[in-house]
């Protein structure tokens, strides 16, 4: 009958480990296998793909168990990982050999989203933050950090859509939160989805100090305190490549919330969730990964301060002026590895001897970048220049002592050079005439045997020995070749003087491994010293690709050097789209003028479906961030003002992770822009009010312009396809009808894809569902059902009319309703005439919006019995309006 398990005092120490870590899957080493057991074995070989076994699979409770090879571990962390898992990575910390109790083990790492370091082969122009927040009086500390590149950035937020914004823009994929943070914040930060990790309480480690002693605010200090704590407990080593925290403000840079991102496709495709097609695709020439990286920043933090910017812009101008030299600096570029994350494996202890190498290479290459530079210095190069630190100390030092071709394996020799080390010199020198002495033996005995064949090979288990195939095997002398191992078709032997030799060679072997790895890790201390000269050369080589990649695109797309105004004027001649212009063709795409002086705040666009509106819109949000990044932009010519934010109502989707429709976005997204934006924010409202009836729409879409005419006062793009809106021109000053050009040309629709003033004629919908390819006897229907619409729908105001401002409107709609209970009150003397009957004289007098008529004809009798039987109580504003205004209409025709 099977025994119940019981616990070998290995699974106790496993349970003990575990038990500190119940929130990860422990890799627990045994060999040379990392084993899972219990429920982490169930749900990882199920997450991995491994074989499910068992550990004493004859009991009656066997221990599920699964495992991974430990060469291979971190394809299989990298798995756990990017699927918002913890791993915690559990080593023997002592020689199986050299004891004879429980080997000792404990987590070296635990490896979690926020904190993975060795990312996959395409991500080398991404960043991976970890984030954190720490709450006070309503306020919050907010601090992220790239633990690969050792940056590390804090900031004061007030609200949790701060929070939101913040950790949706970062990408963030795990949240450190201290213990102050309210559930009620939590519960806000649900719909991110993403890991939440807890850390109770501030380490006193250095680390902690030096990060935090630039910092000013008690709030950021705590915030950047918890952050490293974290930091410190689950990497369990020195952190000395994470830099001093710099304290930021959103408000310091042109405002894009994540919304504004992901509608203009500054990084992302919104239809394949891809760089390609997007602004970030376009711009990014860079040559380094550092450079991709910082570039993304910039993209998504334009400047706000005119001299920052300035001086961007004079160092693109010098690189786009001087073709030879720039194409030289982008060769020596391509040769510079990524600084950023080689000096934060130096630190992290972590880096090889092939980093190494890459460190060395890119070092070399310094010294010929700033030659470059010095040839095109007018002095707006010189701070650039002087950050330009080529660190020779360690790229002498790796030169010195590291192989040019090193073993990937920091264990297994083959790091130092020889010359560097007098020891080891001696050690590789027996190890040497080791190999020559074996070579000799080989050929010796070759000959005494007669055995062609015969060869001496080594491996790690048997160590030395002589193989000599089966059929050879009677040629052997007697008595000296002892059998060793036996194969299938061949025998392992070895001899006294092997055995000797073996000794002397594995002693020197191993010896001079050993000595190799304590040498090297003397190396990469003595680099450790120098990481902050290496990061701040990263931060140099970083700015100097992204401003050649400005330079690169600026040429290839004939962009030019925008100019800044204070009086608020957009003067943008021949415009277009970069990212478009791009996919279509220069020859394809059409440019167009964006002219808004001083005095004009509202540009109302009409024109029919996939004329180019939303083209336009974004057109010009792409030239304000190109232009406050420091980037010429696309146009002929281009003045504006400086901006501070950019709020975007484009497109159409459901937010189906909160749970809102189409329209409540569209809704949330024009009241965040209403209630945060100033007159100096750009606004662009692609078709608000589409989501709901036509006339609530109608009604919201003139609300929000006449808000934004009256109150925002922001330069502001409005698209719209309610044509009566195109009336408000007549009552706004400050507000211009523009349409995008379409003819009709033998029945068929052609798109001009060219701004032109004044409002459009008519919106083609049917003819843009011609070129859609619906059935040929649908689009007649719709185009009958179209004709009786727009004759039954005369009585509303013609495009270009007077319509009233909304303020007016509630004062007409009062009216109009004490009208309609006035009509309401007086009761005709019989029921409502039937329609075959002729109109008789009637003696009722009735009193209708300060006209009366001694009679009531046909018309006028069912007019009555549509008032009685209105519902005011279900209808909005707009439509009591447009109801009243259809009753008047059809009474004055009459006259």
């Amino acid at each position: 009958m099977p025994q119940k398990t019981k616990r070998t005092p290995m699974m106790e120490q496993y349970m003990e480990v575990k038990n500190q870590y119940p929130d990860a899957f422990l890799f627990y080493r045994l060999g040379d296998f990392y084993e899972m057991f219990y429920d982490d074995a169930v749900k990882g070989s199920q997450i991995l793909e491994l074989t499910l076994t068992s550990r004493n699979r004859n009991a009656t409770d066997p221990i599920p168990m699964c495992g991974v090879p430990h060469h291979a571990v971190q394809n299989y962390i990298d798995i756990l990982v990017d699927q918002g898992y913890k791993v915690a990575i559990c080593e023997q910390m002592e020689d199986p050999k050299l004891t004879k109790d429980m080997v000792k083990r404990e987590v070296i790492q635990l490896v979690t989203p926020g904190t993975l370091i060795d990312g996959h082969a395409g991500e080398a122009k991404e960043n991976n933050y970890l984030t954190a927040i720490y709450e006070e009086d309503g306020r919050y500390g907010f601090a992220y950090a790239d633990l690969s590149t050792g940056e590390l950035k804090t900031a004061e937020l007030t609200t949790t859509a701060d929070l939101l914004n913040e950790m949706l823009s970062l990408r963030t994929k795990e949240v450190v939160l201290a213990p102050s943070v309210t559930q009620n914040t939590l519960d806000e930060l649900q719909s991110l989805k993403i890991l939440f990790s807890h850390q109770e309480q501030i380490e006193e480690k250095s680390e902690v100090a030096y990060t935090t002693q630039d910092l000013h605010s008690q709030l950021e200090i705590t915030v950047v305190s918890y952050l490293v704590s974290y930091l410190s407990v689950t990497q369990k080593r020195a952190l000395a490549h994470i830099q001093k925290a710099v304290a930021y403000e959103p408000a310091y840079f042109l405002k894009l919330d994540h919304r504004v991102q992901r509608n203009l496709e500054l990084l992302e495709n919104s239809r394949t969730n891809k760089k390609s097609g997007t602004l970030l695709w376009l711009l990014d020439k860079t040559k380094t990964a550092m450079g991709g990286r910082l570039l993304k920043q910039w993209i998504t933090r334009p400047l706000l301060k005119q001299n920052e910017i300035v001086e961007r812009q004079n160092i693109v101008q010098i690189l786009l002026d001087n073709y030879f030299e720039r194409s030289g600096l982008q060769e020596e570029l391509s040769q510079v590895y990524d600084l950023e994350r080689l000096a934060g494996r130096v630190a992290f202890g972590n880096v090889n001897g092939r980093d190494l190498i890459q460190l060395m290479t890119s070092l070399e290459h310094i010294p010929q970048i700033k030659y470059i530079l010095e040839q095109l210095n007018d002095g707006q190069l010189d701070s650039l220049l002087a950050e330009l630190d080529p660190v020779e100390d360690v790229a002498d030092l790796i030169e010195t002592a590291i192989v040019p071709e090193p073993s990937l394996s920091v264990t297994d020799g083959n790091l130092i050079q020889a010359g560097y080390n007098q020891e080891l010199d001696q050690y590789k020198d027996a190890m040497n005439n080791g190999q020559q002495w074996l070579a000799e033996l080989e050929a010796q005995e070759r000959e005494a045997t007669g055995i062609h064949n015969l060869k001496i090979g080594y491996n790690k288990v048997f160590g030395y020995y002589i193989e000599v195939s089966k059929g050879n095997i009677a040629k052997l002398p007697e008595g000296r070749y002892e059998r060793k191992q036996t194969l299938v078709n061949a025998e392992r032997f070895i001899t006294p003087e092997l055995k000797e030799k073996e000794a002397m060679i594995l002693g020197a072997q191993t010896k001079a491994a050993d000595l190799e790895y304590r040498l090297f890790t003397e190396i990469r201390e003595q680099i450790k010293d120098r990481i902050l000269r290496l990061q701040n050369l990263a931060a140099a080589v970083a700015k100097l690709d992204v401003l050649q990649s400005f330079a690169v695109v600026s040429e290839d797309g004939h962009f030019v050097r925008p100019k800044f105004v204070k009086d608020h004027q957009i003067s943008i001649q021949g415009g277009w789209h970069p990212v478009v212009q791009k996919v279509m063709g220069k020859q394809s795409y059409v440019p167009n003028d964006v002219e808004m002086p001083k005095d004009l705040e509202i540009l109302l666009i009409t024109g029919p479906n996939m004329s180019g509106k939303s083209t336009y819109m974004r057109q010009l949000a792409l030239t304000v961030i190109m232009a406050q990044m420091g980037c010429f932009v696309p146009a002929q010519s281009a003045t504006m003002p400086l901006f501070d934010q950019i709020f975007t109502r484009i497109g159409a989707a459901d937010d189906l992770i909160s749970g809102e429709s189409t329209f409540m976005v569209e809704m949330m997204e024009a009241n965040l822009a209403l209630k945060n934006a100033t007159p100096q924010s750009l606004l662009l409202f692609d078709e608000i009010g589409r989501g709901t009836a036509t006339y609530d729409g109608m009604a919201l879409a003139q609300a929000i312009i006449e808000y934004v005419h009256d109150k925002v006062q922001a330069k502001t793009l409005f698209s719209t396809h309610y044509h009566e809106l195109t009336a408000l021109e007549n009552n706004l000053p400050h507000l211009k009808n523009i349409h995008v050009g379409a003819v009709e040309k033998d029945g068929e629709l052609v798109f001009l894809h060219k701004i032109q003033a004044g409002p459009a004629d008519r919106s083609y919908g049917v003819h843009v569902a011609k070129l859609a390819g619906l059935p040929a006897s649908l689009l007649s229907n719709a185009s009958q059902i179209l004709a009786k619409l727009e004759q039954a729908g005369q009585s509303l105001p013609p495009s270009g009319a007077e319509v009233p401002k909304t303020s007016e409107i509630s004062e007409s709609t009062s009216q109009a309703s004490e009208a309609v209970q006035e009509v309401q009150e007086v009761k005709p003397a019989a029921s409502p005439l039937p329609e075959q009957v002729e109109a008789e004289p009637v003696d009722e007098q009735l009193s209708l919006f300060g006209e009366t008529e001694s009679k009531l004809n046909k018309k006028q009798s069912k007019i009555v019995q549509e008032i009685q039987n209105a519902n005011l109580m279900a209808m909005t504003p707009m439509d009591v309006m447009n109801a009243v205004y259809k009753w008047q209409s059809r009474l004055n025709q009459k006259k």
